[in-house]
């Protein structure tokens, strides 16, 4: 008979809180090199190791061992590791124009810039990204303008989006990236509805879809897998798993209880684990992925394993909630660092020529926030009133035509 001491509720709690050591005790990481690369065109019921693992490239040393190695050319990662310096340093500097009063918000992608960079170099000029907040990288990766970025930040004149986002929720269509949305589970079912688009006209494009790891606990997520598999869309689906969600722990979404690639056997979908700080892994997994979308097998999940190292947002304080250095002590380490520790034991860089680079992208980003400030940052220049009443409808709603008539008092 069943004993009657009663029931009792369980709340996940992160292994660390601030004041207490970080933690990783509990992660299972493989050697780099040890996850065998399977045919892309393998059946689903045969994968289903992959997402209980970890895909890795680099090891400790630098080295790309592995099935998964992409064997990328010397160029190519240098053309990465630029991308990936870039986004770092503009997320510096803009997150100190914001502590100056010059914008309103900012949101950093610090250590998670190999996940966007990879996807953005790997991925076809036609495929389309529907990102989450930390893929400025896509657009450093593919040379969008430094000044279309800060008039936007700094929502002015000349903002390329004409005031109708918040600071840092970019859209460039052309760079194959979709608008940014707040609400981050709709990028889920946008993309898995954009790709079966793709696939109704004959087209031979792929949509590449991103969520958190807290938006996976959300029907958006659920429902838009549900139509990928049936529908066997051309589409990538990742979870960037960087272990909070604003302020919760990755735990609340069921980190607990099983990996979130896991979550695509459900559906009937291959899941692949990847760590989010090899940019060679990253490469790998997703081309693998879009080799398998554009071969007519449809969608792949990928979990993506990575640290947020910075707060959410300017409006977070991470120290509130997690150990001030548990960002230093993930086992996985930097992405930037991982990638100039491969070039240079290629014998293909080396510290004179990263500080040389590191002091042309200041530079670059130094002018760019000059001349977008002489526009105007917060406040002191905003897009024509007018533009708001734009582009509302196909043809002006009659409301639309007064609500301007009284804005504009004409």
């Amino acid at each position: 008979m069943a004993s009657n001491a009663g029931l009792s509720f369980h709340v996940p709690e992160p292994h660390a809180r601030p004041g207490e050591a970080p933690d990783f005790s509990d992660l299972v990481i493989p050697p780099a090199g040890a996850v065998a690369r399977p045919d892309c065109l393998t059946p689903e019921a045969a994968l289903r190791d992959l997402p209980y693992t970890l895909i890795r490239v680099l090891d400790a040393d630098g080295r790309a061992v592995g099935d998964w190695d992409p064997q990328l050319p010397p160029e190519t990662l240098r053309r990465a590791l630029r991308a990936m310096m870039l986004t770092r340093q503009f997320d510096d500097r803009l997150f100190r124009a914001h502590r100056q009063g010059k914008t309103s918000f900012y949101l950093k992608s610090t250590g998670e810039e190999a996940i966007s960079v990879a996807q953005s170099m790997m991925l076809g000029s036609g495929d389309m990204c529907f990102p989450t907040y930390r893929m400025l990288g896509w657009l450093m990766a593919r040379d969008y303008p430094l000044i279309d970025l800060v008039n936007q930040i700094f929502s002015n004149a000349q903002d390329p989006l004409r005031g109708r986002q918040l600071p840092i929720l970019y859209s460039a269509r052309d760079y194959g990236f979709y608008s940014v949305s707040g609400n981050l589970g709709s990028r889920f079912g946008a993309a898995v509805g954009w790709a079966m688009a793709s696939a109704y006209k004959g087209d031979d494009k792929i949509a590449l879809g991103m969520v958190g790891d807290g938006t996976t606990a959300e029907g958006d997520f659920h429902e838009a897998l549900t139509f990928a598999a049936v529908y066997r869309a051309p589409v990538i689906l990742c979870v960037t798993n960087n272990q909070w969600a604003i302020s919760s722990y990755s735990g609340l979404a069921g980190a607990e209880l099983t990996t979130f690639a896991a979550k695509a056997i459900a559906y009937g979908l291959p899941g692949l684990r990847v760590d989010g700080n090899d940019l060679l892994a990253v490469w790998a997994a997703t081309d693998w992925a879009a080799r398998r979308a554009r071969a007519n097998h449809g969608a792949t999940l990928i979990e993506l394993f990575t640290y947020r190292a910075s707060g959410h947002s300017t409006s977070d304080d991470p120290t509130r909630y997690r150990p001030a250095d548990e960002a230093e002590q993930w086992p996985l380490g930097d992405p930037v660092e991982r990638l100039k520790q491969h070039l240079v034991h290629l014998g293909e860089w080396d510290e004179a020529r990263h500080a040389a680079l590191t002091l042309e992208l200041d530079e670059a980003i130094r002018a760019a926030l000059k001349q977008g400030e002489a526009v105007g940052s917060l406040g002191k220049s905003k897009p024509d009133l007018g533009e708001m009443f734009e582009d509302v409808f196909h043809e002006p709603d009659w409301r639309v035509i007064e609500q301007r008539r009284e804005a504009m008092g004409q």
